[in-house]
């Protein structure tokens, strides 16, 4: 296996204009032959603690850290990548996602925040406070329409943060059959929109629920195959099939939703020998690409990480 470079190493990849990788409807990315032949596991720095990854048009992908808020870009015809944007003492960045204008909108994490950064030069745009609760935890983001949505493991809400640089955040409180997880992280993490643009689908302890988008009321998607998606992380929605990323159990499991997203339906199952521990996932091309958060492993700054490549 290829070294892992250290935080600051420029391994080289290309910086290229980027577009969006839709997460409602995504465009189909172009593959070939050639595309079995990319790295099917790639290197991170040491101690980068990846848990997002995002993938636009163009093939290169976007990881950011929980040890410092950096983001990391590799170019996946190669494997080898370089830090984009230098991170802080404090920061983290958590999920996020590339829209089709070239901006990065990063979940924050404990820092309650939503980061909008340039995918081109690194820098960051905006900061935008979502929340003032005391323990907040920004996980995950989807753009869909006009605004980026991002999830609040810690409470019962969704924050809309408009597209672009400015506007009015909105808070939706999740009503109906939505059930708050205790303090933690295995409440609201991973969403994605449904395949009629109405609502969301957001993975919650174990669960999956269709959130109206006007309402903010849930309803519990109807598992068929399987009782839960215990340890659910990152989403991933091509059409009415979904992939739902299941950390600590080592698991990508697919499903196929009916035409209003309130049954699923188990169809397979996605392993790998270098899964240790994904948390969330992006597709580009035939393949699914997914950050390995080892979360099961120390998380000291020796710590080595990889992304993973799996064929859809």
């Amino acid at each position: 296996m290829t070294a892992n470079p250290s935080r600051r190493t420029v391994l080289g990849g290309t910086l290229a204009a980027l577009t969006l990788a839709a997460t409602s409807a995504p465009a189909e990315a172009k593959s070939g032959p050639r595309q079995a032949t990319w790295p099917t596991v790639f290197p991170l720095p040491d101690g980068w603690l990846p848990e997002g990854i995002t993938i636009g048009s163009k093939p290169f992908a976007y990881m950011g850290s929980r040890a410092d808020g950096g983001i990391y870009r590799t170019d996946l015809r190669t494997g080898e990548g370089t830090v984009l944007h230098e991170g802080g003492a404090g920061l983290a960045s958590i999920g996020l996602k590339l829209d089709d204008d070239g901006l990065l909108y990063v979940c924050g994490g404990a820092g309650g925040t939503a980061k909008i950064i340039d995918s081109r030069s690194g820098k960051l745009l905006t900061t935008h406070q979502l929340t003032r609760n005391t323990a907040p935890f920004i996980n995950d983001v989807v753009l869909h329409k006009d605004r980026a949505w991002f999830t609040d493991s810690r409470d019962d809400v969704l924050y809309g943060v408009p597209r672009g640089r400015s506007g009015e955040v909105r808070a939706l409180p999740l009503t109906g059959e939505w059930v708050q997880a205790p303090a933690g992280t295995n409440s609201a993490n991973g969403l994605v929109a449904t395949p009629d643009g109405r609502g969301l689908i957001v993975v919650n302890a174990g669960q999956l629920y269709n959130v109206s988008l006007r309402t903010g009321h849930a309803t519990r998607i109807t598992l068929t195959g399987a009782a839960d998606v215990t340890n659910g992380d990152g989403l991933v929605r091509i059409g009415r099939t979904l992939y739902v990323v299941q950390n600590r159990l080592n698991k990508v499991t697919v499903w196929g939703l009916d035409r209003t997203a309130t049954t699923a339906t188990l169809t397979r199952t996605i392993t790998s020998p270098h899964f240790d521990v994904p948390s969330t996932a992006a597709r580009y091309g035939n393949r699914l690409y997914l950050v390995n958060a080892r979360f099961t492993s120390p998380q000291t700054p020796d710590t080595t990480f990889t992304g993973v490549a799996v064929p859809l």
